[in-house]
């Protein structure tokens, strides 16, 4: 079984590095990491990743009209917000930007993996809480 490509986007260096270290430990190839969400959608357009998981509130553009931009560019790349927001409103909003999964940071753990392998797809998969 191939690795999934991810790229990560997050603003904090701390998360981004703990992100790339625990994905690269799972079955995944992280393909690039970047700080902010107009950086997410230049990479996605250069690296071709299967999945990016970006943060919610990032500079630039934020994780929400990153993943708009994502989609509109890249239909076929899965997108996943990981980010401590746990408003159903905002979840409501990045499912409907086009982002296939939800995870709460703190939940990072037990449903970054499975929301990836499911956003590869085009499934989703949503934080208990969120919805």
């Amino acid at each position: 079984m191939s690795k999934v490509r991810v790229l990560l986007a997050d603003d904090n260096i701390r998360m981004l590095e703990y992100v790339r270290d625990f994905l690269a430990t799972n079955c995944c190839e992280v393909v690039g990491t970047v700080s902010d969400g107009q950086a997410a959608v230049d990479a996605t357009a250069k690296l071709l990743p299967d999945v990016v998981v970006l943060d919610l509130s990032m500079p630039v553009l934020n994780g929400i009209e990153a993943a708009k931009q994502i989609q509109k560019a890249n239909a076929s790349t899965g997108i996943v917000i990981l980010t401590v927001e746990k408003d159903p409103d905002t979840c409501r909003a990045a499912l409907e930007a086009g982002a296939c999964g939800y995870v709460l940071k703190p939940r990072l753990a037990t449903d970054l993996i499975p929301a990836i392998e499911l956003a590869k797809d085009g499934r989703r998969f949503v934080s208990p809480g969120c919805e």
